[in-house]
């Protein structure tokens, strides 16, 4: 390849790559904006218990190499490529975050470095989950296209359970820090959270097979209707509690309490985290 042509290929890359990460930025603070602007956030961020932050921060890895490898924010040649993808989501969120955070006057010069790091922190998960999405929502039809197509070729299953796993974190880590989830299951009776259940269930399979919503999977006509149920509603929704179990636990929300309060706080958050899943199917 003549030296010009390799100069211009170089140019074309650093200029995709600079355009994904802007999107990545963009995504990120659309995705965490909610959050930023919670009290709540702030106020874990200044006493979660640090081994629990370390925690959450060392998941993010892996869950963002899974999703870079399914969409990223630019072409990827293989895990390796997707691990410093998910490294610069991580980057960017965190600076996005600290951005946003000082501009709130949430954190400032004059705030305690092991403060800021935690407020800093617990903002990167959402945010690194919007840079790494921002590929496929904010770049157009055809990126979307590419997207779908990359599920696909990896397999439906594994691919749509990430994607599950993915917006029930995210909507989950919007309502996990507050006040009412634990409010609202003190004040359900047993009846009440299994009619829940019961509504978490029938939301996930008929916003995903029955509605019949743009994006969304369309089954084979041989596979039916309790196979779908069993294998995607099911296993997604038990997927969805474990993951509130492991929220409501970071956030401190499970210490000092009884199993009958978290086993009604896990059934009460499982039903926006459901949602969450079930519109991740839809959307990304």
């Amino acid at each position: 390849m003549p030296a010009h042509a390799q100069r211009k290929s170089s140019r074309d890359l650093d200029r995709e790559f600079l355009k994904g990460v802007a999107r990545a930025f963009a995504g990120a603070i659309i995705f965490a904006l909610p959050m930023l602007m919670t009290m709540e956030m702030w106020l874990i961020g200044f006493y979660i218990d640090p081994w629990r932050l370390i925690l959450l921060i060392l998941i993010q890895v892996p869950l963002l190499t899974a999703l870079s490898h399914i969409s990223g924010f630019k072409e990827t040649e293989g895990w390796l490529d997707d691990l410093l993808d998910a490294f610069v989501a991580i980057a960017v969120a965190a600076i996005a975050a600290t951005i946003i955070l000082y501009v709130f006057s949430v954190i400032g010069f004059d705030t305690a470095p092991g403060e800021a790091i935690g407020k800093i922190a617990i903002q990167t998960f959402p945010a690194s989950i919007g840079a790494m999405l921002a590929h496929g929502q904010l770049s157009g039809g055809e990126d979307d296209d590419n997207s779908k197509e990359e599920r696909a070729k990896h397999g439906p299953y594994p691919a749509e359970m990430l994607l599950m796993v993915t917006g029930a974190l995210f909507l989950g880590l919007n309502v996990a820090p507050t006040e009412e989830m634990i409010l609202l299951s003190y004040m359900m009776s047993p009846a009440h959270e299994i009619v829940l259940i019961a509504i978490s269930l029938v939301a996930m399979h008929a916003f995903v097979y029955s509605l019949e919503f743009s994006g969304g999977p369309r089954p084979h006509p041989d596979v039916g209707f309790w196979s779908l149920f069993l294998r995607f509603t099911v296993v997604g929704y038990a997927l969805v509690l474990l993951i509130c179990l492991y929220l409501l636990w970071t956030f401190g929300r499970t210490d000092g309490s009884g199993w009958n309060e978290i086993i009604s706080a896990v059934v009460v958050l499982g039903f926006p985290c459901a949602i969450g899943a079930a519109a991740a199917r839809l959307i990304l």
